[in-house]
C-alpha cells in the first residue's frame, strides 16, 4: 500500500507554460445571496432584477461582477494552495457579463517565475505570474487577466535560478479592450431616469472622495469555501506567516468595491481593473475604509460614462496598547459604467 499526501505545489514544482485546471461552477441564486449576505453590496443591477431585464433584455438576473472575480479566482487556487500572499493583479476585464446559472470553466497558466534574492534567516520564496482565462458555457471568454502569488520553496535554502522580469503582463487596459468590453445592446435609460440619493455629489475628474461607512471583515471563511478558494493561509492559521488566518484579498477588494458604490449608485457594473496591489495584510475582524479619486472620465458606446478611479483602502486594527492602528492593504485602480 502506498501513502499519499494531497497539497498544493511549492515554487519549484512550478515551469513555464504549466496549464492547472479547476472544477466548473454553475453560479446559482445560492451564490448571489450568499455573497450579498457577506459583502452587502448595494450594486443595483445584481440586487433589482426587474431593472436588470429592462437595461440588458435578458431573463435572468445578472452575478455580482465581484462575485464573478472571486469565483474565478477561488478556480485558480490549486496553484496556489501554498501562498504567503498575493502581491498583483494585472489587466483584468470584464469581456462579457455574467448571467444567473451561467457555468465558468478557468484555466491557470504559469508564465513567468521569479525567485526572490535569498537573505540569511529567511526562507526561500518566489513569485508566480499565473495568466487567468474563464470561459462560460457557450465557449466564450468572460475574462482574462493575470495575478502573482508568492510561493515557498519546499527547500528553504534552494536556488532555483528563476529571474523571469513578467514584462509580458500588461500594466494596463487598452482603450480598445475597455471600449469592446461595454455591452452595445444594453439600454441604460431605465437606470439613469430613475431618481436615486439626489443629495450625493455629481462627481467630476480630479476630484476625491473619503466613503464614512466602514466595514468590520466577517465571514472570511465563508466567502473563501463559497468560491472554491482552497489557500492554507485563508483557512489554517497555523499556515499563515502571522499565525492567524488571513483575509483573502478577493475579500477586501469586494468590501472597497461596496464601497464604492455608495459613493456612485448610478453605476450600471464593473468594467475592469486597471491593476490592484495588495499592500499590507488583512486579518478578519479588521476595519476596513477607503476613499478614490476620479483620474478620468470619458463617454461610453452605450450611454454614460466610463470612469477610471483609483482606489486606497485601509485596515485599522487594535494593537497591544489597545489603540486602532491604520495602515493601507490596497492600492486599486479600476474602470466603472456609470449611468
Amino acid at each position: 500500500m502506498a501513502l499519499h499526501t494531497i497539497g498544493g505545489p511549492f515554487f519549484e514544482d512550478f515551469y513555464n507554460g504549466q496549464i492547472f485546471g479547476a472544477p466548473a461552477v454553475t453560479v446559482t441564486e445560492g451564490f448571489c445571496s450568499i455573497y450579498q449576505s457577506i459583502i452587502g453590496d448595494r450594486m443595483r443591477l445584481s440586487l433589482d432584477h426587474e431593472l436588470t431585464k429592462k437595461v440588458t433584455g435578458r431573463d435572468r438576473g445578472i452575478v455580482h461582477p465581484m462575485l464573478v472575480i472571486n469565483i474565478v479566482n477561488g478556480q485558480t487556487t490549486y496553484a496556489s494552495q501554498n501562498v504567503k500572499g498575493n502581491l498583483f493583479y494585472r489587466g483584468l476585464i470584464m469581456q462579457l457579463p455574467v448571467f444567473v446559472n451561467d457555468t465558468l470553466t478557468t484555466t491557470t497558466k504559469v508564465v513567468g517565475l521569479n525567485q526572490n534574492k535569498n537573505k540569511p534567516g529567511r526562507d526561500a520564496t518566489g513569485m508566480v505570474a499565473l495568466e487567468i482565462e474563464t470561459l462560460n458555457q457557450n465557449n466564450e471568454c468572460v475574462m482574462r487577466y493575470w495575478r502573482c502569488p508568492m510561493i515557498p520553496c519546499r527547500d528553504p535554502s534552494i536556488d532555483t535560478g528563476h529571474i523571469d522580469d513578467f514584462s509580458e503582463i500588461p500594466k494596463s487596459l487598452s482603450e480598445e479592450a475597455i471600449l469592446a468590453s461595454v455591452p452595445s445592446t444594453w439600454n441604460i435609460e431605465p437606470l439613469m431616469n430613475s431618481s436615486f440619493e439626489p443629495s450625493l455629489p455629481s462627481l467630476q475628474q480630479q476630484d476625491r472622495v473619503v466613503v464614512t461607512g466602514q466595514d468590520t471583515v466577517t465571514g472570511a471563511t465563508e466567502l473563501v469555501r463559497l468560491t472554491g478558494n482552497i489557500a492554507f493561509a485563508h483557512t489554517d492559521a497555523s499556515r499563515s506567516y502571522l499565525n492567524k488566518r488571513l483575509v483573502y484579498g478577493g475579500h477586501t477588494i469586494s468590501l472597497a468595491y461596496a464601497q464604492v458604490m455608495r459613493a456612485i449608485p448610478e453605476t450600471v457594473t464593473l468594467v475592469g481593473w486597471q491593476g490592484c496591489d495588495h499592500l499590507g495584510p488583512v486579518l478578519e475582524e479588521d476595519i476596513i475604509r477607503s476613499e478614490f479619486e476620479v483620474l478620468n472620465i470619458k463617454p461610453a458606446p452605450s450611454g454614460g460614462t466610463l470612469n477610471e478611479l483609483k482606489v486606497d483602502t485601509f485596515a485599522k486594527r487594535l494593537n497591544q496598547n489597545n489603540e486602532y492602528e491604520e495602515t493601507q492593504v490596497l492600492d486599486w485602480r479600476l474602470v466603472i459604467w456609470v449611468g
